[in-house]
């Protein structure tokens, strides 16, 4: 159910949550009353739920599961038109980031999450084992054709670093098909905005910093646009004295070490989920240097180094950022959520 907050004009602001792909979806948006809105929530949430079913690694009857297990595929194997688009855009991102982005991890990121509970690092015979089954030249696609292929035994895909932003991408569709025209989703900091609320340039976000519930530190308005951070504020493990992240490293199998807050600019929230997981892999360095080369992406770093927090940002991002938060705005940002340290108003 809808529950209106304020009224503009002629429309109306309603918010819904509900949670899918184990967080919190949050769906802010402008109608002209509570029947329109609770048609758009209806029909946005209905397709996250959908495109949970399909790109979980959790269900065993989703597709992306039923695919892992054929693993190796003799021959190529049809998939859905739900699937192929997320599979194809992931690829698409392995090939830019030369494998910094691999959603075959799924082998390292099962012993990973078993190594976080547990407080051990993995044996290296079960890591060389993961190794074996992961890279992303092992997973072929026909668009042609829309098949894949899956060419190593064990194989495991994990959507896990682009599915979210996808069903947020596609949650927004299905609201424009509803007639909403001003709406924000946020997908536990996996933000996607389409037009502005009524006499504002933008949605105003915050983005924190890396210290865990610490309040946001950046700002910016957000208009037909993305934005998505990944760190390890909340999710990390130490192990033997090292600090890990939640974040697998597919060259290492381990999570990262370097302590890192990443937030993305781009025109869709697929990409900038994809590209936020990249760059933190990637670090800063590599990650400055690519995104520099990447059109219409833009990206925040701000990394730990020797008990210095050290910030460097591509200068499309540096013109987004507000100097300071606007004094007069329709509401504050609220917390950051676990995992995703941006949030919207």
């Amino acid at each position: 159910m809808a529950w209106a907050t304020c009224n503009a004009g002629e429309l109306e602001k309603f918010e819904s949550v509900q949670v899918h792909m184990g967080s919190d979806f949050a769906i802010t948006l402008y109608a002209a009353d509570e029947a329109a809105a609770n048609r758009a929530f209806h029909a946005a949430f209905a397709r996250i739920a959908e495109l949970d079913a399909c790109l979980s690694d959790y269900l065993s009857d989703s597709e992306l599961v039923k695919l892992s297990a054929a693993a190796p595929t003799a021959e190529p194997v049809q998939v859905s038109d739900e699937l192929f688009p997320v599979l194809w855009q992931a690829q698409q991102w392995a090939e830019r980031t030369q494998g910094a982005f691999d959603i075959t991890v799924g082998p390292f990121t099962k012993l990973w999450r078993r190594a976080r509970r547990v407080r051990k690092l993995p044996d290296d015979d079960r890591l060389q084992q993961a190794r074996d089954a992961t890279g992303h030249q092992l997973l072929v696609l026909d668009p042609a054709t829309r098949t894949a292929r899956l060419l190593a035994p064990h194989m495991r895909l994990d959507l896990g670093g682009i599915g979210q932003g996808y069903a947020v991408d596609q949650a927004m569709q299905e609201l424009e098909k509803q007639g909403i025209r001003q709406a924000i989703i946020n997908a536990s900091g996996d933000l996607a905005a389409s037009g502005p609320p009524p006499g504002e340039p933008g949605w105003l976000v915050g983005i924190a910093p890396l210290e865990a519930n610490a309040p946001p530190s950046v700002f910016g308005y957000l208009c037909h646009q993305a934005l998505s951070t990944s760190g390890d504020a909340f999710q990390f493990v130490e192990i033997a004295g090292v600090r890990y992240s939640h974040i697998v490293d597919p060259q290492t199998g381990l999570g990262l070490t370097e302590r890192s807050s990443v937030s993305v600019l781009a025109p869709t929230c697929t990409d900038a989920d994809a590209y936020a997981t990249a760059a933190s892999v990637l670090g800063v360095r590599a990650g400055m240097e690519l995104t520099e080369r990447l059109p219409d992406v833009e990206a925040l770093f701000v990394v730990a180094e020797d008990d210095q927090v050290v910030t460097r940002q591509t200068q499309g991002f540096q013109r987004w950022a507000l100097p300071a938060r606007p004094k007069t705005a329709t509401r504050t940002t609220s917390p950051p959520v676990p995992d995703s340290p941006a949030a919207p108003p």
